[in-house]
């Protein structure tokens, strides 16, 4: 069977993940093998050092190493955007009410998405933040700061959102962050070159997982409740399904990166990585098989037809 590398750093990604590879499996004549890299610099070297083919995580450092003269393929976004929710105290009612006060936001996991945001709110010069590591407060606990009273809000991811409810805090309607999510994945431009029907069998069956997770949850639950509920260390079944249907709320069946989700995420790649200045993001795309899969009929396929 042929074989197809797939490096991700956080377990959060595993219920995609293995819905994915199942797919593969069970349809495509595709074995995914799927590689858990929690170190972030082997993470961001596998595919440069043959370790793995397709990464499917952050990938905005790559577009500093496309600049410096990489060649790289990102090839479906299967995300609708940030996926955060904004979590305040009771007293603040509107964004308005944020001006002159302090935002927590999480070290890690696209901080300067947040940064942008309040840019496109109009807040940015007037919201102090301050960056705040899980190993000071907990995994996703930034909203102790909230509950202290040092920040008025911050953004969390919903799967970790019980906790700061049971808290007092609540969530605050707000404009999404359009931007590449968790989801997409790139490769080297050269595995792609030698292996389009591989990479194209590849993106059938990402397309599949995803699908099976928005239309099909009972099937999609059978796999990701099995490798993916042991590695997010959940024993609760309910809690479990929460989280799940919190990931699925965020996939869309056709995996096409907007504009403006492009757009964003390489602003918010230069403004960690300011080499990466002067690159055309959209030279970075190859929406190929996608679109060829789109044109055949195969996505359509997949999802009910109100859904169309």
């Amino acid at each position: 069977m042929r074989t197809v590398r797939l490096a991700y750093r956080d377990v959060d990604r595993t219920p995609v993940i293995y819905c994915i590879k199942e797919m593969a499996r069970k349809h495509y004549g595709v074995d995914v093998e799927v590689l858990l890299i929690q170190c972030k610099e082997d993470y961001e070297e596998s595919i440069f050092d043959g370790v793995a083919d397709v990464l499917i995580e952050h990938l905005e450092y790559l577009y500093e190493r496309a600049a410096a003269g990489a060649k790289i393929t990102f090839f479906t976004a299967p995300s609708k955007g940030g996926g955060r929710d904004l979590v305040v105290p009771d007293h603040v009612k509107t964004l308005d009410d944020l001006r002159g006060k302090t935002l927590a936001i999480r070290d890690s996991g696209q901080p300067d998405a947040i940064l942008l945001w309040l840019k496109m709110m109009g807040l940015y010069d007037d919201v102090k933040t301050i960056l705040v590591k899980d190993s000071d407060v907990g995994r996703w606990c930034q909203w102790k700061k909230v509950v202290s009273g040092e920040c008025a809000a911050t953004f969390m991811s919903p799967l970790y959102l019980p906790t700061a409810l049971a808290a007092g805090l609540k969530l605050l309607a707000a404009p999404p962050i359009p931007i590449i999510g968790h989801f997409a994945q790139g490769c080297l431009s050269s595995f792609a070159t030698e292996n389009p029907a591989l990479l194209k069998d590849f993106v059938r069956a990402s397309i599949h997982g995803v699908c099976l997770m928005i239309f099909d949850r009972a099937e999609a639950l059978k796999i990701a409740s099995d490798e993916p509920m042991k590695l997010m260390k959940i024993s609760d079944k309910a809690e479990f399904e929460r989280q799940f249907d919190a990931i699925a709320s965020q996939l869309t069946p056709k995996p096409y990166p907007t504009p403006q989700a492009v757009a964003n995420t390489y602003e918010i790649s230069t403004m960690r990585f300011p080499k990466a200045a002067g690159l055309n993001p959209m030279a970075l795309w190859n929406l190929s098989w996608v679109k060829e899969l789109d044109d055949e009929g195969f996505i359509d396929a997949l999802m009910p037809k109100d859904h169309q």
